[in-house]
């Protein structure tokens, strides 16, 4: 039972909250030195207590450090960047093509969170009527992983110009099985003080009054909610 003691102190809810804000989506930067063992079952505990709908934990977490696996996963990168390439045209294909968007070979960990749906069976409470609630518990799972490691000083970085059919293949994932995110992890030289993305230019930071609604959709001017109008406008980012 949670009482009132075990609230945050202020100190703790700044940390927490650095967490966040300094998180960052490694893909370069990364630094030989191996995670320590302790640290990533710190890391992996975290995730493991995540959220998940019907309290049916559906992840599990595959630990690749082999070379040869590694290597493997890189030319599927390689492949879809080459792919997706195709569809932007230029400048931005030239563009797209420069930005360094992986740290596979580079990271002494690579991890891949999967879904399995048939945990517990077919029945799972909160499920039956958003099928996908499922995904998104391990979405939780891994939004716990990505703050703890930033948390224990050790960056990571999601590839998902992946193929999801290498990913099973290679990793030798059952059918029903679903790769959802493969991350990479590792000490970095730096945290970047914005998303390489945002600095690149290639997409700009959305004010949070322009993504916030009130009682419908689009709805940005309901009085109701003036005060928190006004605090989104002035201080919260």
């Amino acid at each position: 039972m949670i009482v009132l003691e075990d609230s945050f102190t202020d100190e703790e809810k700044r940390g927490f909250y650095k967490a966040i804000y300094s998180r960052r989506d490694v893909r370069s930067h990364f630094i030989s030195k191996p995670i320590e063992e302790n640290k990533l079952s710190k890391i992996l505990h975290a995730a493991h207590h995540a959220p998940s709908v019907g309290f049916s934990q559906p992840w599990n977490f595959i630990l690749i450090k082999d070379q040869a696996t590694k290597k493997k996963i890189k030319e599927s990168f390689d492949e879809e960047k080459r792919r997706s390439s195709q569809v932007v045209d230029e400048p931005k294909k030239s563009k797209y093509l420069s930005f360094k968007l992986e740290g596979i070979l580079e990271s002494p960990v690579n991890l891949c969170v999967t879904y399995d749906p048939t945990k517990f069976g077919p029945f799972v409470i909160g499920r039956s009527s958003i099928p996908e609630a499922g995904l998104y518990s391990v979405c939780c799972a891994i939004q716990n992983l990505w703050l703890s490691a930033r948390t224990e000083g050790v960056g990571l970085g999601w590839v998902s110009i992946l193929s999801n059919e290498i990913l099973k293949e290679t990793l030798q994932l059952p059918e029903h099985v679903v790769p959802v995110a493969y991350l990479c992890l590792g000490y970095v030289n730096e945290f970047a003080d914005k998303p390489d993305l945002e600095t690149a230019k290639w997409l700009p930071r959305l004010d949070l009054k322009d993504v916030v609604y009130y009682e419908k959709w689009e709805d940005k001017e309901n009085s109701d909610w003036k005060e928190i109008q006004d605090l989104i406008q002035t201080n919260l980012d």
